[in-house]
C-alpha cells in the first residue's frame, strides 16, 4: 500500500513538472496556447530584412508591443513587405511612426523597434509604415571597412 501511494506521487509529481515545463516553454518562444490579446496589423517596407523571422518580437522604448506574422519579397518595389500584429492595448502609434530592423546585442536576434512620431493620427489596422531603416548587415560592414583600410596609403 505505502509503495503505490509513493509511486502515485511521484508520478504526479513527474506530470506537473511537465506541464509546468511545457507552459514556460511556449511563454518563452512567443506562442501562446490561446490569443488573449486583440491586435491590429500594420505593414513595413523594408530594403533588407536579413535574417528577421517570423514571430520575432516588436517593441517600442523597450516594451514588446506586437510580434512579426509575415515576411515576403515584393517584386515591384524590389523589397521586403513586413506585417506585424500589434497590441491594441498599444493604439497610439503616430501615422509618421517609423521602424527599424536591431540587433539584440552584437550577434542576437533581429527584431524591429518603433518610434512614435507626432502625427496627432494613429495607426489603423491595415496602415503601411514606409519610414523604415533596414537590418545591418555585419559582412557587409566588415567588407566596407577592409576596403576603406585598402584604399588608405
Amino acid at each position: 500500500m505505502y509503495s503505490r501511494r509513493l509511486e502515485l506521487s511521484v508520478g504526479a509529481f513527474v506530470l506537473l513538472g511537465a506541464i509546468c515545463l511545457a507552459f514556460l516553454a511556449l511563454e518563452v518562444s512567443g506562442l501562446t496556447t490561446a490569443n488573449s490579446q486583440d491586435t491590429y496589423r500594420v505593414s513595413a517596407r523594408f530594403d533588407n530584412v536579413a535574417g528577421l523571422t517570423t514571430r520575432a518580437r516588436v517593441s517600442a522604448a523597450g516594451v514588446t508591443v506586437g510580434r512579426v506574422v509575415d515576411i515576403r519579397y515584393e517584386p515591384q518595389t524590389g523589397g521586403a513587405m513586413v506585417d506585424m500584429d500589434i497590441s491594441t492595448d498599444y493604439s497610439s502609434f503616430s501615422l509618421d511612426t517609423t521602424a527599424a530592423i536591431l540587433t539584440a546585442g552584437l550577434l542576437g536576434e533581429k527584431y524591429i523597434g518603433l518610434s512614435i512620431g507626432g502625427d496627432p493620427d494613429n495607426l489603423a489596422d491595415g496602415d503601411v509604415i514606409y519610414d523604415t531603416q533596414s537590418a545591418v548587415v555585419l559582412e557587409e560592414l566588415i567588407g566596407r571597412f577592409l576596403m576603406n583600410m585598402g584604399s588608405e596609403p
